[in-house]
């Protein structure tokens, strides 16, 4: 499939986001090839540095993937008192463990990624990203995230869920029943955080995909980052934690600025993580009220 129509590549994507798309001028492409699962392409791009396409739809570019992956990262590893032990499911490009290990309560990082060839397209190609796998702490499975987490019960403090979109292998990782296979898999009062979509693009499925996850955990929440190459230049997460009386918008690690500068955090910080939860009033009335 070729993606890339006189010197630009155009996202189009009819079932995720009809009647728009985002286009990057394209300076080379640096790879392309169809692994087992979907289409990985690897481009630089003239304003956005370079960019991962999977399927045709773009996961991340050096521009701005710091806010996605700090964001994912953080915003639920601080819902959680001593988030010790994490699974991260999917993030082939790295760039979630390389945010995960950064937080100075965690100990141990199991990483569970079905397509190995992202993970070594990215350590080529995006080695700012993918320098998250040469962390002592991370432990990589290649393999099904469904299969691992049902045989690691009761194991994690935090599950982080980085898929791309409800298309392709992904789409499982947004149904009602991957919440519970969650929940199975978490230690008691244990938090889940998934890429969720913007509610800009398909305001029902975000509902729908909250309703699913409260029906496995008490305490349901959803925030948002600014990720401008991204469809609406926004996405949000739903968060999920087994602790009834835990309050999201509050992070229970607050870090100074100093402590943000050392973890060269660029996007994240305890004042955005109470903002990133303050939804629009159209928005906040048809998912909580």
């Amino acid at each position: 499939m070729d993606l890339i129509s006189k010197g630009w590549f155009s996202e189009v994507q009819d079932e995720l986001w009809p009647g728009q798309s985002f286009s990057l001028k394209v300076k080379e492409v640096l790879h392309k090839e169809k692994s087992e699962f979907q289409d990985i392409q690897v481009v630089e791009t003239e304003t956005y540095g370079r960019c991962l396409i999977l399927d045709g739809i773009i996961q991340c570019t050096t521009r701005d993937e710091f806010s996605y992956q700090e964001m994912i990262s953080f915003l639920p590893l601080c819902c959680h008192s001593n988030p010790q032990k994490v699974l991260i499911v999917g993030g082939g490009d790295g760039g979630v463990a390389r945010e995960v290990v950064k937080h100075p309560l965690v100990k141990e990082v199991h990483q569970v990624e079905i397509d190995d060839r992202v993970v070594q397209v990215s350590k080529k190609y995006l080695p700012s990203m993918a320098c998250g796998f040469d962390s002592e702490k991370l432990v990589l499975t290649i393999g099904d995230g469904f299969e691992y987490m049902k045989n690691h019960k009761n194991e994690f403090d935090v599950i982080i869920t980085d898929s791309s979109d409800p298309v392709g292998p992904a789409v499982s990782l947004f149904h009602e029943s991957y919440f519970g296979l969650l929940k199975q898999a978490l230690k008691e009062g244990g938090v889940v955080c998934s890429q969720a979509g913007s509610f800009w693009l398909d305001f029902d499925y975000v509902k729908k995909t909250m309703k699913g996850c409260a029906l496995h955990f008490p305490k349901v929440g959803y925030a948002v980052t600014s990720v401008p190459s991204y469809p609406c230049g926004h996405i949000g997460f739903i968060i999920g934690s087994l602790d009834a009386s835990r309050k999201l918008e509050k992070p229970a690690k607050r870090f100074e600025k100093s402590e943000s500068d050392a973890l060269n955090l660029k996007y994240y910080s305890s004042d955005v993580h109470e903002a990133a939860f303050t939804l629009p009033r159209w928005v906040e009335k048809h998912f909580y009220e």
